[in-house]
């Protein structure tokens, strides 16, 4: 198992400039591990590549109503 250290951590492009105001995703083949950018050394919270993708299409959707 990998440990967060190890993960390729990114942030949204809608972030910002100011870089500690968002949350980090780690995309792994199974399992999408988020993260608060003010405190990485948090336990990340887990879920499912497809629950994941259910979430972000959700998000998506909502915000255009």
């Amino acid at each position: 198992m990998n440990t967060t250290q190890d993960m390729n951590w990114f942030k949204s492009s809608y972030s910002g400039g100011d870089g500690d105001n968002c949350v980090e995703i780690a995309l792994l083949s199974t399992t999408v591990h988020v993260r608060d950018s003010k405190d990485t050394t948090l336990p990340p919270l887990s879920a499912s590549a497809a629950a994941w993708s259910d979430f972000t299409a959700y998000a998506s959707a909502t915000r255009a109503l």
